[in-house]
């Protein structure tokens, strides 16, 4: 089996591709992989990691403490590990919202330490597509950093090396109804004989599924309403996919707005937000007290109901966030609904408060997308280190 590493795990997005595959329209466990352990810092993602993978050691502490002494003590087995994941925190790298190199964005840097720790004969690191843009305190790209840093160990007193492969993915290439661009850097040691070059997954489908096509069958729910139960059998394959043999339905729950709020996301149609509004209101067909004065041009944006979804983020429940309000009802979206449209199952379990489940789902690479690159790893590693 080929030797994983999950780090900056979340609730497990990335993993989920390392122990899952697609058979016949169903999720069934891949054993072509054994996760070493994982590590995640925040709680509740930490405890939803290990209620969906169980087998997996959690080490969930702050990677800043993890070195060669408490690896050892942990009595995981680290020879020959053939790959590291991960993302680390994106939030810094975002183009929406106030962009800073802080401590999160330095991140990279204790990715890069544990690789000099553990020597994975490939990495994977992933992020949000502003890291191409994002500057340094010296106002140079950080991309220019994390590149460089990965091919240059010598730092830690080490020959460690790696090429970098780096390409920007859409997660709705892959069968994820959402359009999600990520960037995704791939490193492969440079002191290994390498008869195959690595090749990033290609686009698997042609027509892209759509919102309708994700949630179309779960209940409906006004405002501040929840349901735990199914109403209709799924109506499309992806729906059947997700929806396996689970019997409850879990975190679809409305969040309660005011009335004006409320007004806000009843007048709002289809792919239009705060503009929309404003000019509304301008005109006056909305009266002046709901005039939107802070946001951007898809805050308050209602989603397409007959196309991929924008980016879900961890305020997929926020209808003054980025465009999440339901296509067909007058609500955002539910932890659910984004759950779908980040093509989590719907067994899947999230852990804690509401906000704490949508950071767990809007922070995630979606699933399927990770399948798609594992089954990239398993081929790369099975023709370039396996007889």
């Amino acid at each position: 089996m080929i030797k994983v590493v999950d780090l900056f795990s979340g609730a497990g997005g990335l993993t989920f591709g390392f122990q899952k595959k697609v058979y016949r329209n169903r999720f069934v466990n891949d054993d072509r992989f054994n996760v070493v352990f994982a590590n995640e810092y925040d709680h509740e993602a930490a405890e939803a990691f290990r209620i969906n993978f169980p087998n997996i050691p959690m080490l969930e502490e702050d990677i800043s403490n993890i070195d060669e002494e408490y690896l050892a003590n942990m009595y995981l087995e680290l020879k020959n590990v053939d790959l590291v994941i991960g993302g680390p925190p994106c939030q810094s790298f975002s183009t929406v919202g106030r962009r800073q190199y802080d401590n999160r964005a330095k991140m990279y840097k204790e990715y890069r330490r544990i690789l000099s720790i553990i020597r994975p004969k490939v990495f994977i690191f992933e992020n949000v597509l502003g890291l191409l843009t994002m500057k340094n305190d010296k106002q140079t790209p950080v991309i220019e950093d994390v590149e460089k840093s990965f091919e240059d160990f010598s730092d830690f007193e080490d020959n460690l090396s790696y090429t970098i492969h780096k390409k920007v993915l859409n997660a709705h290439d892959f069968g994820v109804p959402q359009s999600r661009e990520r960037v995704f850097l791939v490193g492969v040691r440079k002191d290994l004989t390498i008869k195959k070059n690595w090749e990033f997954p290609s686009p698997v489908n042609s027509k892209k599924i759509t919102v309708k096509d994700a949630i179309s069958d779960l209940p409906f729910l006004v405002n501040g309403s929840g349901i735990n139960k199914y109403q209709k059998k799924p109506e499309t394959k992806y729906q059947y996919l997700m929806r396996g043999n689970q019997k409850i339905l879990n975190n679809h729950v409305s969040g309660y707005n005011g009335e004006r709020m409320q007004k806000i996301i009843e007048a709002v149609i289809e792919g239009e937000g705060r503009p929309y509004i404003n000019k509304l209101v301008d005109e006056g067909k909305l009266p002046q007290e709901l005039y939107l004065t802070s946001g951007y041009r898809n805050t308050y944006g209602r989603l397409w109901w007959d196309k991929p979804s924008t980016t879900i983020t961890n305020n997929l429940s926020t209808p003054s966030s980025l465009r999440c309000i339901h296509p067909k009802q007058n609500r955002a979206l539910t932890s659910r609904e984004g759950a779908r449209l980040q093509s989590f199952p719907d067994d899947f379990v999230f852990v804690g408060p509401k906000n704490k489940i949508n950071s767990q789902v809007g922070n995630a690479v979606p699933p399927l997308l990770s399948i798609h690159l594992a089954n990239s790893i398993y081929d790369f590693v099975k023709q370039n280190f396996r007889e």
